[in-house]
């Protein structure tokens, strides 16, 4: 296979593997495969949307959709932190700057490479679950291109599925609920995914998804002429931000964007922030009682309730810790008060809306300068994974996706049920 355009690389091992839609290692070690791609210097191309930078991606083929994310100077918000050279990575729906991403988050660059890699690696069923935005986004991908797809949410996140693709085109999509949070949606998929038509996602582990997040870096470093000297990012599990990791070292090793690792700053917000209060404490490992305790209720208070995972990537090798050891990175614990103040002065200064998950990241920019951890010259990428909601309605009209089932605590429905719907579903298409 040296002809190939990629291959895999356990981080554990070393040993490097033909991708057969492979998310582990096959010897079973703790770690995350990294892509290792043949093109060490980055073409961009053009009218490709995210697919104009097709060669590190995972795919041989790119999808005809226009969904791509954008980087520009601040004006405003950076005056207003004494900041010179802010530079933000939007991602979301704001035509007016040219970003099309119809289900509003950054989440569409993960869905559009994995849906792709699925269909040219294995051509099995994707198993989604999610606490709403990347589930929305695997939706859209399949109203828009006709590959099915099953997505698990709980039922508290099911507002969140909606497409603007008409309801007819919504027979590709699977919608499952669940009572409980984003662990349950997780615990549910491990369960169905042992059918023969479906394979799990992947997670942090698919590096369809890691890379497809890295395209806000990739954009970045073409506009800036640079990697920045730090990068900003709120975080739920972390895969996003060991994204911008594994992306930034592919740009240092291009050769045309600096030398210099940034340093990758991430947020969590409180209550329910197991990561930060690991990393607080020097620990390479989250302990439950500690770190997540009544977590169901502190997960009920948080003001961007999409970054509540319970099973974050944190001590694997390649993972969330290693990430922040390797960029000398920084956590920050953000409020629900720092967020709201955040978001109303970011969409005052910048005039589009936010997803509560980029607020948080803002709030986590501003506690820096405060802390005097970034200085006025420093060039700073700020990723702003979602946004644009109040703009998208104005052009278009968001049409709701209808369960399929509902799972409920009161064990109406055994995993029978579900498969015997499944089948139906599979047999259908």
């Amino acid at each position: 296979m040296q002809n190939a355009k990629y291959q895999l690389k356990c981080l554990e091992c070393g040993k490097t593997i033909t991708d057969k839609y492979t998310n582990i290692c096959p010897d079973g070690h703790d770690s995350l495969l990294r892509t290792a791609y043949k093109t060490k210097r980055l073409r961009k191309l053009s009218g490709k949307g995210m697919f104009n930078y097709i060669d590190w991606l995972p795919v041989e083929e790119a999808l005809p959709i226009n969904a791509s994310p954008i980087t520009y100077k601040s004006e405003g918000f950076g005056k207003e932190l004494g900041l010179k050279n802010l530079y933000i990575g939007f991602s979301g729906y704001w035509p007016e700057k040219g970003v099309f991403m119809k289900t509003c988050t950054f989440k569409e660059l993960e869905a559009l490479p994995t849906c792709q890699r699925a269909k040219e690696k294995c051509g099995k069923i994707l198993v989604v679950p999610s606490a709403g935005n990347t589930s929305r986004a695997f939706a859209e991908v399949a109203s828009m291109t006709g590959m099915p797809v099953v997505v698990i949410v709980p039922k508290s996140s099911i507002h969140r599925m909606w497409t603007t693709t008409e309801l007819e085109k919504h027979d590709t999509i699977f919608l499952i609920s669940v009572d409980g949070d984003y662990s349950d949606s997780i615990a549910l998929s491990k369960e169905i995914v042992k059918k023969e038509a479906l394979i799990e996602e992947g997670g942090v582990k698919n590096v369809a998804r890691r890379d497809g997040m890295g395209i806000v870096e990739l954009e970045a470093a073409f506009f800036m002429h640079a990697v920045p000297d730090y990068y900003f990012q709120a975080v739920g599990s972390g895969t996003g931000a060991i994204a911008a990791w594994e992306t930034f070292i592919r740009l240092i090793n291009d050769g045309r964007f600096g030398v210099k690792m940034p340093r990758i700053v991430i947020s969590q917000n409180l209550p329910f922030a197991p990561m930060f209060s690991a990393w607080q404490e020097g620990r390479a490992e989250i302990i439950a009682d500690k770190d997540m305790n009544d977590a169901a209720e502190a997960i009920k208070q948080m003001y961007a309730d999409v970054l509540s995972t319970r099973n974050p990537p944190y001590s694997i090798k390649g993972g969330v810790y290693d990430m922040l050891v390797s960029t000398e990175g920084v956590m920050h614990g953000i409020s629900n008060e720092e967020c709201r103040e955040a978001e109303k002065l970011f969409e005052t200064e910048e005039g589009i809306d936010l997803d509560p998950a980029a607020s948080v990241a803002c709030a986590s920019l501003i506690k820096a300068v405060d802390e005097g951890l970034v200085k006025k010259e420093d060039r700073i990428l700020l990723n702003i994974t979602g946004g644009g909601y109040k703009r998208l309605n104005n052009d278009y009209k968001r049409y709701q996706i209808a369960e399929r089932i509902e799972i409920k605590s009161s064990g109406q429905l055994t995993l029978e049920d579900v498969e015997i719907e499944l089948n139906e579903f599979v047999q259908g298409l």
